[in-house]
């Protein structure tokens, strides 16, 4: 096999919309002063490849213990909408949603975890994390 097989991604693939601007995500006041964790389960999100404009389809799971502020779900739902026709790596994505997810409610640690449907017989489960969790 020739190692040298250039795919032809390039830096601009790599970083588009990883920058983009989406809908805010609304918070309200967390009503309680002991910590709790909160799942978030999307089980349909949709993007697509910024290279070559195929769908990706994923279980977006958010998981954070409240601050001060709790996710509002419907201002959620319309910012992760936003990805349905968005060219986005999967790696990005689940980076760009813990930003949001952090810059949004301040949370004291959230994960996210973007679980895709197999592709070329290959399956990525992306997880990443804000602050330190005590389950692990």
């Amino acid at each position: 096999m020739n190692k040298d097989i250039d795919f032809g991604y390039t830096k601009d693939h790599a970083r588009k919309n990883a920058d983009t601007q989406l809908p805010a995500i609304q918070c309200w006041e967390n009503q309680y002063k002991r910590d709790y964790n909160v799942k978030i389960i999307l089980p349909e999100f949709t993007s697509v490849c910024p290279k070559t404009g195929l769908p990706d389809f994923a279980t977006i799971t958010i998981e954070y213990i409240p601050n001060k502020l709790c996710l509002e779900l419907k201002s959620l739902k319309y910012y992760l909408l936003e990805y349905r026709d968005m060219g986005i790596f999967m790696e990005n994505t689940a980076n760009k949603i813990l930003d949001d997810v952090v810059k949004a409610c301040k949370p004291k640690v959230a994960r996210i975890t973007a679980d895709f449907t197999p592709r070329g017989g290959l399956k990525s489960v992306i997880t990443a994390e804000y602050g330190k969790w005590t389950d692990k």
